[in-house]
């Protein structure tokens, strides 16, 4: 890969480059660690750590692990015995003292001169005269008195080579691991140190000369040779300033963002390879052509460099320079794909004036302010054209490449292909799924193609660019409709289906054939089917998700399909259990990989069900593509036909219907935009319609003949019924339990005459807003009934409410008739403006809801409250 090649050295292009990451750099937001030209990376550092991961050892990791070689054979023979955990080997483990360099001491004695060993820290001199010290005292000196009698030596100023920071570590100019490096390339130039200097020259104060046959040679080598490895460092010498940039913004921004695993050899390897080749800019390099460059550094350092170009790409690219290479940078428009590429690859359509057809789309798509959220147009509209590229290719004249030269046949053509593959089952023409896998031609797939192509072609020409570029009108209108496909909704799941999916044998094997790593799967999927939630919404939970709010379980989830964020949902307290074990799994993971609890800032960025694919901040959850083939291979293993996890919604939805739910209840439980989407997921079955059908209105309780059967037909009230029963509250009644009371000797003070008996009396109405209290009521009775202790109390209790029951239909019926029922089901007596809304002041008698089905007009005209005018009392 590459972006738009770096104008040679210097040039305007590269300047300002280097002036824009220059300013990035600089900025507050930066990390002031990536800033010098050596990186050096503390300890236990979140993203580059390179020390063990054992408290307080010295040691750096060994590879990819995170642990030293010393601890790692440790771990491994613990781990064969079966012995202990990696998370409390660990946490056990003793430390290991510093075995190799980590960074140049000076020597304790000599401030300019390097110690020679980590354990006496003293430079050659020194150690020399203490072992000699030794020898004269039979192996007992005492070391702090020696120490402190010795005098310090001269330095020999800084390493030759450009690029390294070490002391030297003789006369001749080198630290001494390029004086190991030096001889091991054969000393180029021969530079070399007369024999005994020590003595002939040094002890008797006299400059130590260096004898070179080609000085010249010794200079370039000095030049070339590559910095001293160290595993905390990355060092940055040496190379161009805008490549230092690249590198230094690279590491930087591979912090900010879910990733995988930098190690810092790795870096330091590029910057060596780019260091030798005199690189001016990563955008040089050609990773796919290349071939050296891969034996040279490996294929790790190639994601390294492919994922700092691709940052670079947003501020480096220009739209037009990203239109004349043939892909859309998603960034550039103000937006960004979660778990996404963000460009848009359109080099496989060879046709020009095609790929600027559709790179033009895309551009005006996603500049529109109703650029939609899914990425599937964006797919389908790329499918259509490859499809269309790949087939101009093969049977168009000069394979397509001069638009003048099309016609309707060539169109017609193509529609006819796609036909013929949809019935066949064959292949596409061009377009490839992820790994390059092709699949198959499917009606869905077919029409996808035609409609976007439409919408190209349409776009061309309202546009004039088909005129522009000599694209004939026949050819843009030559495209066939693409018909319709019948989309069949999910169906829930039935009977048989749901026992296998909840039976615990089934969901073992599912936890333990499917989900070897325990990375969630089961729970993830008992989640959904407990609560019926979106399985994005699921999956993407974060780690601090559950909580209990006056004793009862909660779940907090954001439905970012509706733009809901935040929002809280009861749970059984089984699974409140469940995500609370996940919950303990997700953080042993985090500690086993940090040998740390996460802070409280981590821990609000954690995911309940981390990934491990780039993602060890564990941040980034599961994906639903990881998710759906282990589902779906465990189904094809159960034998139950093909269902996915989504129809756990519909089972759900259909469910709470049949509890007595509405589709407002439905609606808010779910979280979708509209009452007509949750009827796409509400599915009636015979016996439920039955039920339906046999829903009649009766009359109320406080009626002559309660329960008296009025209609045969369930249809709601007309609005000229509903307001004919409707009664203005204001001026003739007064509140009462469940209700109001309109008998005017008690509205006006006076004592009830019935003893209070509101609910087995004529004068009382209810509102709107009485209907959630009713409901609540029926529900009430229906827990004493199904609680009573033999079935004679039972049906007693039913029937005992069954007037008031049946009362209820009649007030939802009233006010669907009006256009309130919704408002009155979504009623929240917590806000006091509820209180002035129409639902509260339109009120029905209990003995009018009962006759609410009657045809017979006069009937409901003859009921005027307590003798007033009729048309008066009227909402």
């Amino acid at each position: 890969m590459s972006v738009t090649g770096l104008p040679r050295h210097g040039s305007r292009t590269g300047r300002d480059r280097l002036e824009v990451l220059t300013a990035l750099i600089n900025a507050p937001s930066f990390d002031p660690l990536f800033r010098p030209d050596i990186i050096t990376i503390p300890p236990g550092h979140p993203v580059y750590r390179w020390n063990c991961l054992v408290t307080d050892c010295e040691r750096p990791k060994a590879g990819r692990g995170d642990l030293c070689s010393a601890h790692l054979r440790q771990w491994r023979e613990r781990r064969c015995h079966g012995q202990i955990a990696k998370a409390e080997f660990v946490r056990t483990a003793a430390p290991a003292a510093a075995a190799v360099w980590l960074a140049e001491l000076p020597c304790r004695i000599c401030p300019g001169r390097p110690a020679r060993s980590i354990g006496l820290t003293l430079c050659d001199k020194h150690q020399f005269r203490w072992y000699r010290h030794l020898e004269l005292h039979a192996g007992d000196g005492d070391f702090d008195g020696w120490l402190a009698a010795q005098q310090p030596y001269p330095g020999y100023g800084r390493c030759r080579v450009h690029v390294c920071p070490d002391t030297a570590n003789s006369p001749l100019g080198l630290c001494s691991r390029h004086e190991s490096s030096y001889r091991s390339e054969g000393r180029p130039g021969g530079a070399v140190l007369p024999s005994q200097w020590a003595n002939r020259f040094e002890r008797r104060g006299l400059a130590v000369p260096v004898v070179c046959a080609d000085e010249a040679a010794f200079h370039r080598w000095c030049a070339t040779a590559a910095a001293v490895l160290r595993p905390s460092q990355v060092n940055l010498r040496g190379l161009d300033p805008l490549l230092r940039a690249e590198l230094q913004w690279g590491l930087f921004a591979h912090t900010q963002t879910s990733h995988g695993q930098w190690e810092l050899p790795w870096v330091q390897d590029l910057v060596n390879h780019c260091r030798d080749r005199a690189l001016h800019s990563l955008t040089e390099l050609d990773l796919a052509g290349d071939a050296r460059f891969h034996e040279a550094v490996g294929r790790e350092v190639s994601r390294v460099v492919r994922d700092v170009v691709r940052g670079l790409e947003s501020f480096y690219v220009t739209s037009e320079e990203a239109r004349e290479q043939g892909y859309v940078l998603i960034e550039q428009f103000g937006r960004r794909w979660p778990g996404r590429p963000g460009r848009i690859d359109l080099t496989g359509v060879s046709q020009r004036w095609l790929r600027d057809l559709l790179w033009d789309h895309y551009a005006g798509v996603l500049r529109s302010p109703r650029c939609p959220r899914s990425t599937r147009p964006f797919d389908d509209m790329r499918r259509a054209g490859l499809e269309l590229s790949a087939f101009l290719d093969v049977h168009a004249p000069d394979a397509g490449q001069d638009p003048t030269l099309l016609t309707q046949q060539h169109i017609q053509q193509f529609a006819a292909d796609q036909h013929q593959r949809e019935r066949d089952r064959l292949p596409p023409l061009g377009f490839r799924g992820r790994g390059g896998t092709p699949s198959i031609v499917t009606a869905n797939t077919r029409l996808a193609v035609f409609h976007r192509v439409r919408i190209l072609f349409r776009e061309a020409l309202e546009s004039g660019e088909a005129d522009r570029i000599g694209l004939n009108r026949s050819v843009v209108t030559a495209m066939p409709a693409p018909g319709r496909v019948i989309r069949r909704t999910r169906s829930p799941f039935p009977d048989a289906v749901a026992r296998a999916l909840a039976e615990e044998a089934n969901l073992s094997r599912l936890a333990e054939v499917y989900d070897r790593h325990d990375r969630g799967l089961r729970d993830a999927w008992e989640t959904i089917i407990l609560t019926g939630r979106r399985c994005s919404e699921i999956l993407n939970l974060r780690l601090d998700c559950l909580g209990r709010y006056g004793g009862l379980p909660m779940l907090w989830h954001d439905q970012t399909k509706v733009g809901n964020y935040d929002q809280a949902l009861r749970i059984p307290e089984r699974l409140h259990l469940l995500l609370q074990a996940r919950q303990r799994k997700t953080e042993a993971l985090f500690n086993t990989r940090h040998n740390r609890p996460p802070s409280a800032r981590e821990r609000a960025e954690l995911a309940l069900f981390p990934t491990n694919q780039r993602n060890r901040d564990g941040r980034q959850p599961l994906s639903y593509n990881w998710f759906h083939k282990g589902f779906k291979l465990w189904i094809d293993d159960l034998d139950i036909g093909r269902w996915v996890p989504h129809q756990a919604r519909h089972s759900l939805a259909t469910s709470l219907l049949r509890a007595g739910a509405s589709l407002t209840h439905i609606r808010r439980y779910l979280g979708q935009v509209s009452e007509k989407m949750a009827e796409h997921y509400v599915h009636l079955t015979q016996s439920d319609l039955e039920d339906v059908l046999q829903h009649v209105w009766v009359s109320g309780p406080g009626t002559s003949n309660p329960g008296e059967l009025l209609t045969d037909a369930p249809t709601p009230l007309t609005r000229s019924q509903a307001q004919a029963l409707a009664i203005d509250l204001s001026r003739r009644s007064t509140p009462a339990e469940g209700g109001f009371c309109t008998f005017q000797p008690v509205v006006d003070g006076g004592a009830c005459p019935w003893n209070l008996d509101c609910h087995n009396c004529d004068k009382f109405v209810l509102s709107g807003a009485d209907l959630l209290y009713w409901r609540r009521k029926r529900e009430q009775w229906r827990l004493l009934a199904e609680g009573a202790p033999d079935d004679a109390t039972a049906d007693y209790l039913h029937r005992y409410f069954e007037p008031t029951a049946r009362a209820i239909d009649g007030l939802e019926k009233a006010l669907a008739g009006l256009g309130l029922l919704d408002d009155a089901l979504a009623l929240d007596l917590r806000k006091p403006q509820d209180y002035f809304h129409r639902v509260w002041s339109t009120a029905f008698r209990a003995a009018a809801l009962a006759d609410a089905a009657s045809n017979d007009t006069d009937k409901i005209d003859a009921c005027p409250v307590d003798g007033a005018d009729p048309e008066q009392d009227v909402a």
